[in-house]
């Protein structure tokens, strides 16, 4: 099935602690339902001395939320929008935003 988030996508959080922000997607876990999003849900890690980290202390970093907390933006409003699929000319399936009926997502990857 066909995710209404993909990686690159610009998303607003709907729920939890972080509702309101947006970010940018950096990796989605569709078989766990989960996305990584830029700035969102950030927890701290403490770590012990090592070789790699002489001092040790805390880090922070990104964890993943839930696919079904974020939606993503709207390219023409900029207010988080629903997804709708359908079937471009060439036969493939293009994601457009219900609000505006925008195309979601339509940079192309340099060869």
């Amino acid at each position: 099935m066909a995710s209404h988030v993909k990686k690159g996508d610009r998303v607003v959080v709907i729920a939890g602690d972080d509702k309101g922000k947006v970010g940018e997607v950096l990796r989605v876990d569709a078989s766990d339902g989960k996305v990584l999003v830029q700035g969102i849900n950030r927890v701290y890690r403490h770590l012990r001395p090592s070789r790699q980290h002489p001092q040790g202390g805390r880090i922070q970093k990104e964890m993943p939320i839930s696919i079904s907390n974020v939606l993503p933006v709207d390219p023409k409003t900029n207010q988080p929008t629903r997804v709708a699929f359908r079937l471009a000319e060439d036969g493939s399936k293009v994601r457009i935003a219900k609000k505006s009926n925008q195309p979601l997502g339509t940079v192309k990857k340099a060869k």
